[in-house]
């Protein structure tokens, strides 16, 4: 994710490095080189400019303390500045209606359908709805079916009408069946169309006066960058819609649209969509978001995440165990098995401040405990409650079950030691080698 972005920055910052202190040639060499960084980027020239202007001036009348470097102030700078240009805070949908009724639009391929049904799963269990997926694409032959398999992937009910080709009667017929079955939430899923079909506009326009819904969000494909934001403003002034969402933001290794888009249509970034799964979405942080690109890690977001796995009962019975020593490989297991709901390994470490960047070229799939699972799984229950009588035979029949080798066998039971350690040093309040102990995990067969 801005991976381009994050590095030319980062090089950037680095004409200030020696320098004692800020001057106007220093700046500007500095600052040229953010301009270019942020054109690669598919940032306009018109925002690019206006950015580095305001950096300048706030660069310029800055007095640098004695313990901060002018390269860490103008970082300090450029990151609020990321920020603001992406919209400061954070901005909640209006879920307030009984039903609240949300509208989806954009492009065709931008991820709607996908996204319509990760949203009612997100408000589902995050916000304890009862959503209702109404299937107002009656263009795209595929489109009703796509959204009844997503509707069962996240137990959403799905509304359809097959015979019925008007997406109005459809979304109002919706709504109804959503007051009189309990449904409080109802998200409208409609045809992509583009901004120069008049028709299209005008039924997309028609949805809207005739729902009145709370919110209605535009999505769109953060990967097409410039054309996005353009796409974004066209949309904004016939629907007047209440925020953006940035789809496929995994991939988007420039970040133009995220930086643009609320500077040109003036309506907040409110999701962006990091993968494929139906959990794979996150309320849109400005400045978590700037945190990212400039290299700072999310961790308030990976605690987040953290919580939302956080089971307190199973803690308190794995905190007692660990007092007394008595940790073991099921209980590595199922913590393995909390780390894996978080969501993609790699995009958690690099959550991690310092860590993205070290982990960049590293090859991390969800499929990184593989090895390590298939070790404890190929151990009997005895072997798992106690490590300890794991011999050198026991070893061999677990190397040839798991269909890795010995020297990986040997490597996890010596890394689960070094676990165990760490987290008898976390019980109780030892947390002088607490770090060295957590870098060992990376050594881990599997990783």
């Amino acid at each position: 994710m801005f991976e381009g972005l994050s590095e030319k920055l980062e090089r950037s910052f680095k004409v200030l490095k020696g320098h004692g202190h800020i001057s106007e040639v220093n700046v500007a060499e500095t600052l040229k080189e953010v301009r270019r960084a942020l054109l690669d980027a598919d940032v306009s020239f018109k925002i690019a400019k206006q950015f580095t202007e305001v950096v300048k001036e706030k660069a310029l009348g800055q007095k640098i303390l004695t313990s901060v470097s002018p390269g860490q102030l103008m970082v300090k700078i450029v990151h609020d500045e990321l920020a603001d240009l992406m919209g400061a805070d954070s901005v909640e949908l209006d879920i307030k209606g009984n039903p609240a009724i949300i509208l989806i639009a954009g492009l065709q391929g931008s991820g709607k359908t996908t996204f319509s049904a990760k949203l009612a799963n997100f408000l589902k269990s995050k916000r304890g709805r009862n959503p209702l997926l109404i299937a107002g694409d009656v263009y795209r032959p595929a489109a009703i079916n796509q959204l009844k398999v997503l509707g069962e992937q996240v137990n959403v009910k799905v509304y359809t009408e097959e015979d019925n080709k008007d997406p109005v009667k459809i979304a109002k017929n919706g709504i109804k069946y959503a007051k009189e079955f309990g449904h409080n939430l109802v998200i409208i899923d409609t045809a992509g169309r583009l901004a120069v079909d008049e028709a299209m506009m005008n039924e997309i326009a028609n949805i809207k006066s005739s729902v009145n819904p709370q919110e209605t969000l535009f999505v769109v494909d953060s990967m097409t960058g410039q054309d996005a934001v353009n796409t974004a403003k066209a949309f904004n002034d016939r629907l007047d819609y209440e925020g953006v969402v940035l789809t496929k933001l995994d991939g988007d290794t420039r970040g133009g649209a995220a930086l643009s888009i609320k500077s040109v249509v003036n309506k907040p970034i409110k999701f962006v969509g990091i993968g494929e799964k139906m959990d794979a979405i996150d309320v849109f942080h400005p400045s978590r978001m700037a945190d990212r690109i400039l290299g700072m890690g999310d961790i308030v977001s990976l605690v987040e995440k953290a919580q939302e796995q956080f089971d307190a009962e199973e803690a308190r019975k794995l905190q007692k165990k660990i007092a007394k020593n008595q940790f073991n490989f099921d209980d590595f297991l199922n913590q393995i098995k909390q780390i894996k709901k978080m969501g993609n390994v790699k995009d958690l470490m690099g959550m991690i401040p310092g860590v993205g960047k070290a982990i960049k070229n590293m090859d991390i799939d969800d499929d990184a405990f593989k090895g390590i699972e298939a070790i404890i799984y190929s151990m009997t229950n005895e072997e798992r409650e106690n490590p300890k009588i794991l011999n050198g035979s026991r070893r061999r029949r677990i190397a040839v079950g798991s269909g890795t080798d010995i020297q990986e066998v040997n490597q996890l039971i010596k890394q689960f030691g070094e676990t165990q350690k760490m987290m008898k040093m976390m019980s109780g309040g030892k947390g002088k080698n607490l770090m060295r102990a957590m870098a060992n995990m990376n050594k881990m067969p599997g990783r």
